[in-house]
């Protein structure tokens, strides 16, 4: 009986325990406006709802807002889902290593950006860098409302990637033939789609991980190998002259993709902070949600629960089981 009694005490405990650790608060999950956000932010509302019984709200915003939202520690924004590095270096410098009010993920998984067109088209006319893009020949073959220069989109407005990209199609020479495009992301991806279906050229920034790989046969161009005297970006936020300051004629460095958490979760709900710090996922996964959730427009929390039941040790060692 004692030993059965004893048996009970410690089952009791095991399902008290998320809710303890999770001292009822409400979890804001950042939602960035990029693919592999979305679908990491899906991922983590659902392992946190589901596995820690807790409850969870994704909060739109972009870095700026997440990282001082994570910073003052008040749960407006608990959690950024998609760090990269160094892309966001200036906010991990300032809230990772100086404040210390953030956290990242121990473990990441690789990524890069770079910029791309439609293998087709760069087939048929020779296009295998990003230098071959600054040639009048390849703005006349890649304009496409007649106004004489090529377009090439570099990024949606807010992203880190949009001004590093600004930099760069200057700095290639590629400004003196290609109008550089800020669009949203569902709209450049029209622009991708429509210049396939009518086989034109288009030029565009690309990633991975991103669902687009799964939609497109697209090509990435080629570029001098990062050197990091090659590759000086000044934060636009720190010096207003940045543009002209900043000087990039290297690709860029393979990116490092944390997850991003408040301290304050430690003491608020740290059964979420240990399973934030332990979260390791991987490009091909991260790019097959993408492309579930973008692409073939399931939910998010759908495609998440999907995974989660067939990687269930896998989520159980982030949890600590």
């Amino acid at each position: 009986m004692k030993i059965l009694k004893a048996m009970g005490v410690s089952i009791l405990a095991s399902c008290l325990a998320p809710a303890a650790g999770l001292a009822q608060d409400l979890i804001k999950v950042a939602e960035p406006n990029w693919a592999s956000g979305r679908a990491m932010a899906g991922l983590i509302k659902v392992v946190i709802e589901d596995k820690l019984g807790g409850q969870v709200e994704l909060v739109p915003g972009t870095n700026a807002v997440i990282f001082a939202g994570m910073d003052r520690g008040k749960g407006e924004i608990d959690v950024h889902p998609d760090v990269w590095m160094p892309n966001q270096e200036n906010f991990t410098s300032e809230y990772v290593d100086s404040k210390k009010t953030v956290k990242l993920s121990e473990s990441s998984y690789k990524g890069f950006q770079a910029f791309c067109v439609p293998r087709a088209f760069a087939e048929a006319n020779n296009i295998k860098s990003v230098f071959d893009l600054a040639t009048p020949e390849a703005a006349a073959a890649m304009d496409r409302d007649g106004d004489g220069m090529g377009d090439i989109w570099i990024g949606a407005p807010g992203w880190t990637a949009t001004t590093q990209n600004s930099v760069k199609v200057r700095d290639y020479g590629i400004t003196n033939f290609f109008t550089p495009l800020v669009a949203e992301e569902e709209v450049a991806t029209a622009l991708i789609s429509e210049a396939m279906r009518k086989d034109e050229g288009f030029a565009f920034y690309c990633s991975n991980p991103h669902y687009n790989w799964f939609v497109f046969d697209m090509v990435r161009l080629e570029e001098p190998e990062f050197e990091a005297e090659k590759y000086k970006m000044v934060n636009p936020n720190e010096d207003p002259d940045w543009f002209e300051k900043s000087k990039i004629t290297s690709a860029d460095e393979e990116k490092s993709i944390h997850v991003g958490y408040s301290v304050s979760l430690e003491t608020r709900a740290p059964l979420v902070a240990d399973f934030l710090s332990q979260v390791a996922l991987d490009i091909d996964t991260i790019n097959n949600f993408s492309n579930e959730i973008v692409v073939k427009g399931r939910a998010p929390e759908e495609v998440a629960r999907e995974w989660i039941a067939a990687n269930s040790e896998r989520v159980d060692r982030w949890l600590g089981l």
